[in-house]
Order: C-alpha cells, then sequence, then structure tokens
C-alpha cells in the first residue's frame, strides 16, 4: 500500500462517521434520519426519497408527501419498521413526523452513543496504521527499503494517524455541542 492509499482509508472512516452522526435524532428534524428507510413499492424496497418528496417546514417536523398517494400506508409500515424513534402522523395525503423535545437523560444517552461511534472509528484508524506499519516492516525485512526509509515511512503513518483521530474528535465535540445544547 501507499501513503495515499492509506490516507484514503482513513478518509472514507471520517465519512462513515459523519454519515452516522447524520442518522442520529438529535433533537431537530434532520432528512438524513430517513435514508435507511425502505418502502415496499409495487413489489420492490425503495429508498422513501424515491417514492416521495420529503421537506421540513418547522425545526421539529418533517413532512413526507408521496408522489402516488396509494403508497401512503406503505410509507408509514415502513417508517414504524425501521425504529427511528419517531410515530408517523398521516392526514391522508402527507405523512408528519414530529420529533419531542429531547429530555436530558435521553440526550446524555445519545451522547454515550456517539462517543461509541468516534471510538470505534478511531480503532478503524489505528488498524489502518497497523496494517500500513506491518507492511513497512515486511519491505524492511525482504530489503525494499532501508532502516531510514522504514523509520520516516512510519512517522508518516503516525502522523497521518494522529491527524484523524484528532479531527474525529473534532467532528465528535461538535455533534456533543448540538446534542447537547438543543
Amino acid at each position: 500500500m501507499s501513503i495515499e492509499t492509506m490516507n484514503e482509508r482513513m478518509e472514507k472512516v471520517l465519512v462513515n462517521l459523519k454519515d452516522n452522526y447524520q442518522e442520529v435524532r438529535a433533537g431537530r428534524a434532520n432528512p438524513a434520519i430517513l435514508n435507511k428507510v425502505q418502502v415496499e413499492y409495487y413489489g420492490v424496497p425503495t429508498p422513501i426519497n424515491q417514492v416521495a418528496s420529503i421537506s421540513v417546514p418547522e425545526a421539529r417536523m418533517i413532512v413526507i408527501q408521496p408522489w402516488d398517494k396509494s403508497i401512503l400506508s406503505q410509507i408509514e409500515k415502513a417508517i414504524e419498521i425501521a425504529d427511528i424513534g419517531i410515530h408517523p402522523v398521516s392526514d391522508g395525503q402527507l405523512i408528519r413526523l414530529n420529533f419531542p423535545e429531547l429530555t436530558e437523560e435521553r440526550r446524555r444517552d445519545i451522547v454515550k452513543d456517539i462517543k461509541k461511534m468516534a471510538e470505534e472509528a478511531k480503532v478503524a484508524v489505528r488498524n489502518v496504521r497497523r496494517d500500513e506499519m506491518d507492511e513497512a516492516k515486511a519491505k524492511l525485512k525482504n530489503s525494499e527499503i532501508s532502516e531510514d526509509e522504514e523509520r520516516s515511512l512510519e512517522d508518516k503513518i503516525q502522523k497521518a494517524t494522529d491527524s484523524n483521530v484528532a479531527k474525529i474528535d473534532e467532528i465528535y465535540n461538535k455533534k456533543e455541542t448540538e446534542i447537547m445544547s438543543v
């Protein structure tokens, strides 16, 4: 592997963490919470955003308006099955998801969950570092690089790891602040 490949792998970990954080319900209406909802549409599981328009008219409400009114009940069912923690309310034309105010206890639980996600991301970054370090040692053992080159490579690997762990901490702290201040 190369330093570029390592950086790409570490960047994927950061992107994955950000995506996971978007799906965390932090008290505000965020359409990303519906990303994993699949609606049974003519026998085919289809992402909800492909069968309906999703809008956020208020800070604590998401409105889902299906393009085909006949699938309104399937959308409701799919949201309940997805277990996103919000009960859909239908008026026959569209579906509303009302986000209740978060309690202090629920906020702490969410912060614990996002902390766990951040720790898993750090582990993933460290696994990339381990793979790269092992490869550098193997190259040294096979006389493909000198000891100085190996040390230099290990320093670059460690700096990239430290940088990405700091970015993970920064993303976590930003999300924690968002959750606790809503």
